[in-house]
């Protein structure tokens, strides 16, 4: 059966997969479940994006999408809303939030366009702020380093903000010092709690150079430790070495040669 290369299309399959002649594993899935999936997905998208693969991207990008249609799926067994819903309410949310567009707003630069959808984002939300801090309404985020970066934003805002950047160096130094006095006294909870502090500290830095994110770099990071690791894993298997028996005097010598 062929089905149109659509939402609308992608539902049916959705729907069929959930019918009770479906397949067991869809009709086992539940909100939560899928969003476990759904976390996966939108990390493996954000890989492509950064090795900057087209035919990767489009891919990830249907199982992103295949994954938000399922939870409206999922809803509309359940009654609560339908996939057309969804649409319906961020049609009508875009529309709103870009009042210089749909509307009789104006706006010149990005800076300008900002401040109308947060005007927008203020009426929809009342008049009234639950919470009148302004750390009390951060954006949830999936990553705790963009999450950090989120709460630095807003104070620096706020003027709360170093001078330079070698200032937040200054800073890293003094939380790793707090990092290694904790592991010093043995107390492991502290020492948790030191690590979360320099953590922050260095999402600070990559925040206030305003290049790419703490994310983007840890990533980047990540990819470089995997390629030089994979090389030296390869000259391990050249030796006819496995790599548990290698040894760290061994590995710490090919993982230099792996650097040059």
């Amino acid at each position: 059966m062929q089905y149109e290369p659509t939402a609308e299309g992608l539902l049916k399959i959705l729907e069929k997969l959930r019918a009770p002649d479906g397949c067991p594993w869809d009709r086992e899935q539940t909100r939560q479940t899928l969003s476990r999936h759904l976390a996966g997905e939108v990390a493996e998208l954000l890989e492509a994006i950064d090795r900057n693969e087209p035919a990767a991207i489009c891919d990830e990008l249907g199982d992103v999408m295949m994954n938000v249609l399922f939870q409206a799926v999922v809803a509309a067994e359940q009654q609560e809303f339908t996939a057309e819903d969804v649409f319906r309410n961020i049609n009508d949310k875009m529309v709103r939030r870009h009042a210089h567009i749909f509307g009789d707003a104006k706006a010149e630069t990005a800076e300008d366009v900002a401040k109308i959808w947060q005007e927008v984002k203020k009426k929809e939300r009342g008049s009234a702020e639950e919470n009148p801090s302004i750390l009390g309404k951060l954006p949830q985020t999936l990553s705790a380093l963009t999450r950090a970066e989120d709460i630095q934003k807003k104070v620096a805002k706020a003027g709360f903000d170093w001078q330079d950047q070698y200032g937040i160096i200054d800073k890293i130094r003094e939380e790793l010092d707090e990092v290694s006095s904790a592991l010093a006294e043995g107390d492991e909870t502290h020492v948790d709690e030191e690590i979360g502090d320099l953590l922050f500290a260095v999402s600070n830095l990559t925040r206030f150079r305003k290049r790419a994110t703490a994310e983007e770099l840890l990533r980047a990071a990540n990819r470089k430790f995997i390629s030089r690791f994979q090389k030296v894993e390869k000259m391990l298997a050249e030796r006819g070495i496995p790599v548990e028996q290698a040894g760290i005097t061994l590995l710490e010598e090919l993982w230099q040669q792996a650097k040059q």
